[in-house]
């Protein structure tokens, strides 16, 4: 039976390596700036949900207001009845640059917060021809939003999202941020939402979408109760016939520090079971499939290991070991890329079983905190 189960957990990591559009290795990555020929520049409007915020606001619009896009450019913030100066904050800032601050309105019953606070900025743009949505915890490079625009207008793309480069300082937030990571892409293969119609994806930090595209698709009202915004706009605008690019690029990062397991914790759990719509039966099959990748080769490599010490080694014995040991390998040096790119120490791919098992118990407390009636959308806030 460890035999069984061992190589069942060997061939398992083995087909999702194989089937899943080389998702462990990251990319593809947002071009580097380059000198063309002139070209007319597009009327781009970010919209910035933000609420309580103040502590961080700062740097984020400092760094929007930097930005030397050549084209008609304006950022709209939208305060979300926060009650730590947040507004405040960003008018400070934004005497300094092409922004608007708006305080929002209460949100309507069947939204989500952040998506009526996207909504209120957009009502906002006026007649902007592309919107970036970003979060109020990302911080960009003075050239990002040049960049973004060219891929999109070169590469004929009707939204473009940047995965952000997370924080990796604290134990805990390098054995969970990279892993983060790691399993979207599983689930959401990069190269497979870029070159293909077969997966539809964004990532909320830094998404920008051509805007009559996106009012044709029933805007922002027909993904009103969004828990997971970011993929159901992807899907919103892959439905409507648009072209998709999703990567990487070292210019958009989070500045949000997460130093406690319980603040990782809260970020993967608030939507981890609506990823999973809320099926019992999904939950069953993502729990097993956690278990058969990352539990099954610590379980068996250690009872073969101790049958080993204490009885005569078999046939068995030794393939439910050499199962375990190869599957482990192969976790290690799938995850090694991901452990590279946030720029840590090799030894951490050797976590990623930890991971996946944490990642397990993450979503189990998702399912029962939804049963209890305490799951959240955005900012600690309950759907309207």
């Amino acid at each position: 039976m460890l035999a069984i189960f061992s190589l069942a957990s060997l061939g398992a990591f083995v087909s999702v390596v194989v089937a899943r559009g080389r998702f462990w290795l990251p990319g593809p990555f947002l071009p580097p700036r380059s000198e063309g020929k002139e070209q007319v520049w597009p009327r781009v409007v970010a919209v910035v949900p933000a609420r309580d915020e103040a502590e961080l606001i700062g740097e984020t619009l400092s760094a929007l207001a930097t930005q030397d896009y050549l084209g008609p450019w304006r950022v709209v913030l939208v305060d979300d009845n926060s009650s730590d100066g947040t507004s405040e904050a960003a008018r400070s800032i934004g005497a300094e640059g092409p922004f608007t601050v708006l305080t929002g309105s209460a949100t309507p019953e069947g939204w989500a917060g952040k998506v009526w606070a996207l909504a209120q900025g957009v009502e906002s743009a006026g007649d902007a021809e592309w919107l970036l949505f970003t979060d109020a915890d990302i911080s960009h490079d003075n050239d990002v939003v040049t960049r973004l625009v060219a891929l999109a207008l070169t590469d004929d793309r009707d939204l473009v999202s940047i995965m952000a480069e997370l924080r990796t300082v604290t134990v805990w937030e390098r054995l969970v941020v990279p892993a983060f990571v790691y399993f979207f892409a599983m689930l959401y293969p990069f190269r497979w939402v870029s070159g293909s119609e077969r997966v539809a994806a964004a990532a909320g930090g830094c998404v920008i979408v051509r805007a009559d595209l996106l009012a044709r698709s029933g805007g922002l009202a027909a993904m009103r109760g969004a828990i997971i915004d970011d993929v159901t706009l992807a899907r919103q605008i892959r439905t409507a016939g648009g072209r998709l690019w999703l990567g990487f690029d070292r210019g958009v990062q989070s500045i949000r520090a997460y130093p406690r397991l319980a603040d990782l914790w809260q970020m993967v759990a608030r939507s981890a079971y609506d990823e999973l719509d809320y099926s019992p039966l999904r939950l069953l099959g993502a729990l097993g499939g956690l278990g058969l990748l990352f539990a099954v080769p610590l379980v068996t490599l250690a009872v073969s290991l101790s049958l080993a010490v204490t009885s005569a080694l078999t046939f068995w014995t030794v393939s439910a070991m050499a199962a375990a040991a190869l599957t482990l390998a192969l976790q290690a040096a799938s995850y090694l890329p991901t452990i590279r790119l946030y720029r840590l120490s090799r030894w951490w791919a050797l976590t990623l079983p930890a991971a996946g098992l944490l990642y397990g118990a993450m979503t189990a407390s998702s399912a029962l905190a939804h049963k209890r009636g305490r799951g959240t959308s955005w900012k600690g806030r309950p759907l309207a």
